[in-house]
């Protein structure tokens, strides 16, 4: 898929992170993942990030990154795009970025580089590095470490054709306006804060319609029915489902770090797709605490 096409295909519709899954010593399972891609792929959404961050990439080794995008790949071919999660140092994430391309994920998410912080002249030539790297499609994620501004965006639009998507994990509506006004056009434009959910609403007013659903994972049904209400302003449905599936699911959510991933593996284990165990430093939602998604869950019909 040529990055412009890739463009296009982010630029309406849902995506969801797909979780990676793990036996009970932790390694990953081809089988049950790719069975958790077929189950997922026919409800509708745009495409799907491999081994992104609720596929826990910051836990994964370099030796398990190739089986996974290669069964994303071949599970989801003719169904709907992979775009593979890649990150870390410079070197490590064009690694990751080239092998996702020789596999045949139709792009890739850049994630945060690790640990430190850097200036806005750093990030641009790691992500320029990244770019030059690879010829299909990249999308930034502005998250952590990685704050990018309007003018190093600009000057990196100029720089790497293939920067063809911006992901917004921050939530800081000024600089996110000011992005969207003085790039117009240029990138598709992805809100990504952890259950998204609660920000499509104002992401669409400020000009981002399309967002990543986590709780895709395990709700699918409601997670479509959800945006469908957004890209509609169907506010009446909107509310519904905030009132009593989302945000009694953010109480959850927020009990502990870690939670946004830890809770999605355990909404997938409730409705019968369980992928294991979350790995460390992630820690698992409690009994108790399981048994109140369980609720939630039951709440919103079969899926």
């Amino acid at each position: 898929m040529h990055a412009q096409e890739l463009k296009h295909a982010i630029s309406s519709g849902l995506l969801s992170f797909p979780v990676t899954d793990f036996d009970a010593e932790g390694n990953f399972r081809p089988d049950t993942y790719a069975e958790r891609l077929e189950w997922l792929a026919p409800y509708g959404a745009s495409a799907l990030f491999a081994a992104g961050g609720t596929g826990e990439f910051f836990s994964l080794t370099p030796q398990e990154y190739g089986p996974i995008i290669h069964t994303a790949v071949e599970t989801c071919r003719g169904k709907v795009p992979i775009i593979a999660g890649a990150g870390g140092a410079t070197r490590s994430a064009i690694a990751y970025a080239q092998e996702a391309e020789r596999l045949g994920a139709q792009g890739v998410l850049l994630l945060p580089h690790y640990l430190t912080e850097a200036s806005q002249e750093g990030l641009a030539a790691h992500i320029e590095a990244v770019c030059r790297s690879v010829s299909f499609g990249v999308i930034v994620y502005n998250r952590g470490v990685c704050r990018l501004n309007a003018e190093t965006l600009l000057k990196l639009a100029d720089r790497c054709p293939n920067l063809i998507g911006f992901k917004d994990g921050i939530g800081d509506i000024d600089l996110m306006t000011t992005i969207r006004r003085k790039l117009g056009d240029r990138f598709s434009y992805l809100g990504g804060l952890p259950t998204a959910e609660l920000f499509a609403a104002p992401y669409k007013a400020m000009g981002v319609p399309v967002y990543s659903s986590a709780v895709f994972n395990f709700i699918p049904k409601t997670a479509m029915e959800f945006y469908r209400a957004v890209a509609a302003d169907d506010q009446a449905t909107i509310g519904r489902l905030l009132d009593d599936f989302f945000l009694p699911y953010l109480e959850i959510r927020n009990r502990k770090q870690g939670y946004a991933v830890s809770i999605i593996k355990a909404g997938a284990r409730l409705v019968g797709h369980d992928a294991g165990p979350v790995r460390a430093p992630l820690s698992e939602l409690s009994e108790e605490e399981c048994a109140m998604l369980d609720q939630l869950i039951k709440k919103m019909g079969a899926q």
